[in-house]
């Protein structure tokens, strides 16, 4: 009995040489349109009894191939890498529906931490390193990243300037992997796998940014208390962070400045950082880009084009705060009266029945009184041709 797959084996075989990956209800879709009558299952059946899907070398390279024991001792190399994380809420004012969470991981104890960031280039990358590390409490002799350009040059093995400035102020070395390696830094790659599945997957959608980024750090320090091996036995993160000998932080903060827009409120206020700040009131509504220097106690509002309208002392964040300057409230206050109609508003459902002037015109038109004739006065035109005694 002929196989009604026959015809199509071959194409099937063909197409699945040039593309191992290729999926099967793509493969239908070409298939139907060549006049294949079966059905997904019947294909998939048929591809797996025929044995014509190949075995890709490629790819068994990047997951099947042998993987070296990688020694890591004690406060040698801390290990970063960037979380996307989609669907934030909309209550961070982040500029999209992403949020990225910065991971540092210790590879000998396994101890790590995050930062919450709204996005990944450079000032951002810093300035989340910089809270990571403190909340570290220290730096290792290394840190390794993969190729991401923020780190280094595109196309090239030459640093970042900005960053290569940035490992120079904290005395390190930076390690990148090489490509299709990302095994050289798998600790924080479980760590990263280990934040979406436990912690981002059910965080509460009310949480503010602040209380987000507080329950981050106390999952990770509840991570700490999981049992590790080591060459005594067995033991926890905690225990073996004790052994990392991690050397202190630099006195001052790296000088980066981190901008991000904002867009005023109609009572003339920003947020930043779980607090409120005011603008003039010319630009309520407006958008605007806030800037902040790490470790400085003010922040500059600019307007978009970078003129910069006003300055304000930080609060600590997450406080919920208004800070207003007394310039801003009494020029909105001035605006706000000005602009308010010389009488009060109407109100939806008031009762306002037909006037005195409007009864009278209701009237004419019934017929029930006379309209009144237009009466022109030619007194006024005589007096004002008398005052005229000269041609013009």
């Amino acid at each position: 009995m002929t196989d009604s797959f026959d015809p199509y084996a071959d194409y099937v075989k063909a197409r699945l040489g040039e593309d191992p990956h290729l999926w099967a209800m793509t493969l239908l879709d070409e298939l139907v349109a060549l006049g294949f009558t079966g059905s997904y299952p019947t294909l998939t059946r048929q591809i797996r009894e025929r044995d014509l899907r190949p075995f890709c070398g490629s790819c068994a390279h990047v997951t099947k191939r042998p993987n070296a024991v990688i020694d890591h001792p004690p406060g040698e190399e801390t290990q970063f890498d960037w979380l996307e994380l989609p669907d934030a809420p909309a209550g961070w004012g982040f500029p999209t529906k992403r949020a990225f969470l910065l991971v540092g991981s210790l590879p000998h104890s396994g101890v790590w931490r995050a930062v919450i960031s709204p996005s990944m280039d450079l000032p951002h990358l810093l300035a989340a390193m910089t809270t990571q590390l403190a909340l570290l409490g220290g730096v290792t002799r290394d840190w390794r990243f993969d190729r991401m350009t923020t780190v280094v040059k595109a196309g090239s093995s030459d640093l970042n300037p900005q960053f290569a400035a940035f490992a120079k102020h904290h005395a390190v070395s930076v390690i990148a992997c090489r490509p299709r390696s990302g095994n050289r830094k798998g600790v924080v790659e479980k760590n990263n796998h280990t934040a979406a599945q436990r912690w981002w997957r059910n965080l509460p959608e009310d949480l503010t940014l602040e209380q987000a980024q507080a329950s981050v750090e106390a999952f990770a320090v509840r991570q700490d208390l999981r049992v590790r091996e080591s060459e005594t036995g067995s033991t926890t993160a905690q225990v073996m962070f004790t052994a990392e000998r991690l050397r202190p932080l630099p006195p001052v903060p790296f000088p980066v400045v981190i901008a991000e827009e904002r867009t005023a409120t109609r009572q003339a206020l920003i947020d930043w950082r779980g607090n409120r700040y005011s603008v003039p009131p010319e630009l309520a509504s407006a958008k605007v880009v806030v800037h902040q220097r790490l470790g400085a106690v003010v922040i500059d509002i600019a307007t978009v084009s970078g003129v910069v309208i006003a300055r304000h002392r930080v609060a600590e964040p997450g406080l919920g705060v208004t800070v207003r300057d007394t310039g801003h409230v009494t020029a909105l206050d001035t605006i706000a009266m000005a602009s308010a109609p010389p009488g009060r508003p109407h109100r939806r459902k008031e009762r306002i029945p037909p006037g005195a002037a409007a009864q009278r015109a209701a009237a004419v038109l019934t017929g029930a009184i006379e309209p009144t004739a237009t009466v022109i006065d030619l007194a006024a035109y005589e007096q004002a041709a008398k005052n005229r005694n000269t041609l013009r």
